[in-house]
C-alpha cells in the first residue's frame, strides 16, 4: 500500500518526518511521498530540509520515503516554473493542490497544473470535461481523497476521470497521524466515489509502477 500525500511538520503538518514514517509504517503503507506543501517562497528551504532526510528515513524506518511536495495558493501563471522548480531541487513527486469545494485556489489552478506537467492533481473539486481529457493526454493522475472537504468531489472526479480515460490516485490527504488510511478504508472511498473493482485494481497497479519508477530514479 502507497499513500502519495502526506505532510509533515515541515509544512502544514502536525508530524515530525520521522514521526510520519513511523506511523505511515503502522498503518501498513510500503512506501510513502512527503509532499510538504509549499510555494514559491517557502520550497527551497523546505526541500532543502526534506531531500537528505528521506534517504535516512527510507534506510532505517523499514518504509520506503519518497520526497515531494504539493504546490498549493499560487497563481496559475507561477505553476509551470514552480513544478520544474521543485524537482530542480529534488522533488521526485510533484503535486498541485487543485480547486476543490471550498477552496482559495485560484480559477485555472487546475489547468495551469495539467499544463505544467505535475504528477497528480490533488483534489481537483469539479474539473472540467476538458481538463480531465488534458490530464489523460498529460498522464496527470487526479485526485480522489478521503480529506475532509477536498473528498466532496470525490464522485465527481470518478466519472470524470472515467470518461476521459484519466489515471486517478486514491489518497488519504495525511496532514496528522488519524488521517492515514488502512487498505479497507482505501478501497471504500474508491467504491465510494464510484470506482468499480476494476478500476480500483488498475490504480492500485499503476501507483505501484509509479512507485518502482521512482525508486529507480
Amino acid at each position: 500500500m502507497i499513500e502519495l500525500r502526506v505532510c509533515s511538520s515541515l509544512s502544514r503538518g502536525s508530524m515530525s518526518p520521522a514521526q510520519a514514517a513511523r506511523m505511515g509504517r503502522l498503518a501498513g503503507l510500503r512506501a510513502m511521498v512527503l509532499t510538504e506543501q509549499v510555494d514559491s517562497v517557502t520550497m527551497t528551504a523546505t526541500l532543502a530540509q526534506l531531500v537528505p532526510a528521506v534517504r535516512r528515513l527510507s534506510l532505517f524506518g523499514g518504509i520506503e520515503v519518497i520526497a515531494g511536495c504539493e504546490i498549493a495558493h499560487m497563481p496559475p501563471a507561477l505553476i509551470p516554473d514552480a513544478v520544474q522548480e521543485a524537482r530542480s531541487l529534488g522533488a521526485r513527486f510533484v503535486s498541485v493542490l487543485g480547486q476543490y469545494l471550498g477552496s482559495y485556489a485560484e480559477e485555472g489552478t487546475n489547468l495551469a497544473a495539467i499544463d505544467a506537467g505535475c504528477d497528480l492533481l490533488a483534489a481537483p473539486g469539479l474539473i472540467s470535461e476538458e481538463e480531465a481529457a488534458f490530464a489523460a493526454e498529460r498522464g496527470t493522475m487526479l485526485d480522489i481523497t478521503a480529506c475532509g472537504t477536498q473528498a466532496l468531489a470525490n464522485g465527481h472526479v470518478a466519472v470524470a476521470a472515467r470518461a476521459a480515460g484519466a489515471p486517478v490516485a486514491v489518497t488519504g490527504g495525511v496532514c496528522e497521524p488519524s488521517q492515514f488510511i488502512n487498505a479497507d478504508l482505501r478501497r471504500a472511498v474508491a467504491l465510494g466515489a464510484g470506482m468499480t473493482p476494476q478500476e480500483y485494481a488498475e490504480t492500485r497497479s499503476r501507483t505501484g509502477a509509479l512507485l518502482s519508477g521512482l525508486l529507480r530514479s
